[in-house]
């Protein structure tokens, strides 16, 4: 046993002094001068006891499959931890197929043509089908791998099962390492969805705030620590 306390003491020493060395950037999403929106439009408001971002489409964008995002201005990470908390359901007047699309694209190039995506289906997570439950969350890779490219070569990797309800708030975190990225819903300690092999590899980039077709959106409390 003696042998080993040294080696603890090292281990809590080094974990103690990369938590003392991070730095934690917060957002408010409050200022429109720190944003940055693409086919979306957006407003301060307070949602369910929370100030938040409210983002809908933008009416020229209704319902088409372009990318709909939300740049943060001044923000670039490459390894390091995204967390945030996101409201999303369909909108009133949305199709069908609408699930309440909503997530975090990081690594984002200037022109935010290329980033790495964790979204949300709310609607799949207590569907009274397994399949759909299958595919709460999702990972995508735009512009070359969207998620039904993915799903048809790769059925099953880059999407999990996790509880949701749309309209209620579900707190995100996104750990990102190298090619590894990691999606945790609701604080738990283990990950609902892990990708090793980033489609992009390892890049730098923005974060932005993102939204699919047919959805009502909410954002509150995004920080970065790297």
């Amino acid at each position: 046993m003696s042998r080993l306390v040294p080696h603890l003491a090292v281990l809590t020493a080094l974990l103690f002094a990369s938590f003392a060395g991070a730095e934690t950037e917060r957002f408010t999403l409050q200022s429109p001068q720190s944003l940055r929106p693409i086919k979306v439009a957006t407003s301060p408001t307070t949602f369910d006891g929370k100030p938040a971002l409210r983002v809908v489409e933008a009416p020229g964008a209704k319902g088409s499959e372009d990318d709909k995002l939300v740049i943060i201005s001044g923000t670039k990470v490459q390894d390091g931890v995204i967390e945030l908390s996101v409201s999303s359901r369909p909108a009133d007047d949305a199709g069908p197929n609408a699930r309440g699309f909503a997530g975090v694209a990081f690594r984002v190039n200037s022109d935010a043509s290329r980033y790495e995506c964790f979204y949300l289906r709310p609607t799949n997570g207590r569907a009274n089908d397994q399949l759909r439950r299958n595919h709460s969350t999702q990972y995508v890779s735009h512009p070359e791998y969207p998620w039904h490219r993915l799903r048809e070569e790769t059925p099953g990797k880059y999407e999990a099962y996790v509880d949701l309800v749309p309209g209620d708030w579900t707190d995100l975190r996104i750990e990102l390492e190298g090619e590894t990225a990691k999606l945790f819903v609701h604080g738990s300690d283990q990950p609902t969805l892990i990708v090793n092999d980033l489609k992009h590899g390892v890049t730098e980039g923005q974060i932005a705030l993102w939204m699919g077709p047919g959805t009502e959106a909410y954002f509150s409390e995004v920080s970065i620590t790297k």
